[in-house]
């Protein structure tokens, strides 16, 4: 453990050290020192004498001393009662720390306080050193300004000077150089006059030459135009020519069939009892063939329609058609490579289906199909007849069909549909052989008891398509009272 002395010199070498830092912070020059900056023109410069903070610094160091060699023993010579002297004064020492505590802060606390006034003084010192230095550097700018502006100013008096001494010459100069640039200017004023003139001719040339043009193209315009619109009038001439020709040669078509059914002797299937009544013909001075053209769609249209049909009679090796009319559904059949045949009553109509090499025979259907061998179809159609017949002939035509399919044969039967009102408004009405709407609850009740299983109902053609301001009413009430104008019930034989 290092002795006391040795602490003490410790102490001192710190204290030491703290002020030689000190200085070296604080150092000051010395008195009379002038700043750098001095007046352009050798004048008296700016002085200013800091303030000398040496004297303090040395009190203060002198104050860190005594306040470092409080609590500390004399060192004294060795010997035992020496070291008792010395062990009882540190005692002493010790045991009065606290009756010199509040000194030895207070004495801490105070050179603070005047490290901080040395501090601030020597800010004072260097902010009034850069000060001076920036008013030295304010007069050497203005001393720089004002030679400038006297050498300006000597300038601008030989300047007045040569200008009095030259006037005359110059003035003379100047009018002979107005009138040479007078001159210049008539001359280029008359060039450009004469520019602008054949600027204009050429512009007026131009604009003729492009109105001709544009009168050209619009007469080759106009010449088209007027040979586009015989074109295209011409094509309509065309056009209606041969949709007459068309209606001329259906008319002829429909007389040379009339005229060969003549000797056409209806083949009516008949059974083994005796003949039921036969639905009720068109009357004899209605040509129905063209009012089924007319109001029910062409072969073209009715085909559309009948494709709806092609997957539910796909892979059928036997299918009838009863009413065949023009024979679209029996034309489909061939086209999907299934055995098709029809009936119906229609002289014409059969005709019609014979002349596009068809398989049809007049017939009425009780007839026929009491005549046929039971299971002897596996498809059977019936598309717009059962409107036709006396809903009481109704059952046993459904029990005829049921009968005469075979195992897994299917019965589809189209008809107008009586939940969309719209049919009463439209086209129901319209053929005078219709006696009632056959609601499918009443078809599906029929078919149920012909032993059909297996029933579905198809709405077909929504008449949303036919009558488009249907699309204002709510979607649910045009769904359950304007849905499709014709459904399709289709059952399946076991």
């Amino acid at each position: 453990m290092p002795n006391d002395a040795e602490k003490i010199a410790e102490l001192n070498a710190i204290v030491e050290a703290v002020r030689n830092r000190v200085r070296d912070a604080y150092a000051q020059p010395e008195n009379g020192a002038l700043h750098n900056g001095m007046h352009a023109d050798a004048a008296t410069p700016v002085r200013v004498a800091s303030a000398d903070l040496m004297p303090l610094v040395h009190a203060r160091d002198a104050a860190q001393a005594k306040i470092a060699a409080i609590g500390a023993v004399n060192p004294r010579a060795g010997g035992i009662l020496n070291r008792v002297v010395q062990t009882v004064k540190k005692l002493i020492a010790r045991s009065l720390q606290w009756f010199v505590r509040d000194q030895i802060v207070f004495n801490r606390e105070t050179i603070t306080a005047l490290e901080a006034a040395i501090e601030v003084l020597a800010e004072q010192n260097r902010a009034l050193l850069s000060l001076a230095s920036q008013a030295n550097e304010r007069f050497a700018s203005l001393d720089s300004r004002i030679h400038h502006a006297h050498e300006i100013s000597a300038a601008g008096s030989r300047e007045m000077k040569d200008i009095r001494d030259h006037w005359i010459e110059w003035r003379a100069g100047w009018e002979q150089k107005l009138s040479t640039n007078e001159i210049q200017f008539l001359r280029n004023a008359a060039d450009l006059q004469g520019a602008f003139q054949h600027r204009v001719t050429l512009i007026e040339s131009n604009f003729r030459e492009i109105v001709q043009a544009q009168h050209r193209d619009y007469l080759g315009a106009l010449d088209r135009a007027n040979t586009d619109i015989q074109k295209r009038l011409w094509a309509d001439l065309e056009k209606v020519r041969e949709n007459y020709e068309r209606m001329i040669h259906a008319e002829l078509r429909l007389i040379r069939l009339r005229a060969g059914n003549a000797a056409v002797t209806p083949q009516v299937s008949t059974a083994t009892s005796a003949p039921a009544p036969v639905p009720a013909q068109p009357s004899s001075s209605l040509d129905y063939s063209r009012f089924a053209e007319r109001f029910r769609g062409t072969d073209e249209e009715i085909r559309r329609n009948m494709e709806f049909y092609r997957p539910i009679f796909a892979g059928r090796d036997n299918v009838l058609d009863i009413g065949c009319g023009r024979g679209e559904f029996l034309d489909l059949m061939r086209d999907a490579g299934v055995p098709a045949r029809g009936i119906d009553l229609s002289l014409e109509s059969v005709a019609q289906c014979r002349d596009k090499g068809l398989e049809a025979e007049v017939a009425d259907l009780f007839a026929f199909l009491a005549a046929q061998p039971d299971g002897e179809f596996d498809g059977i159609l019936s598309s717009q007849v059962v409107e036709h017949l006396p809903p009481d002939r109704l059952p046993e035509m459904i029990r005829l069909c049921g009968v005469k399919l075979r195992h897994g044969g299917v019965l589809a039967i189209e008809t107008p549909n009586p939940e969309c009102l719209a049919i009463f408004a439209t086209y129901f009405y319209l053929d005078p052989t219709h006696t009632r709407p056959m609601p499918h609850q009443y078809l599906q009740f029929c078919m149920e008891e012909a032993g059909l299983t297996g029933i579905e109902v198809h709405r077909l053609a929504p008449a949303i398509d036919t009558m488009p301001e249907l699309a204002s009413l709510p979607a649910d009430f045009r769904e359950r009272f304007f849905g499709g104008l014709d459904y399709a019930i289709v059952g399946r034989a076991i």
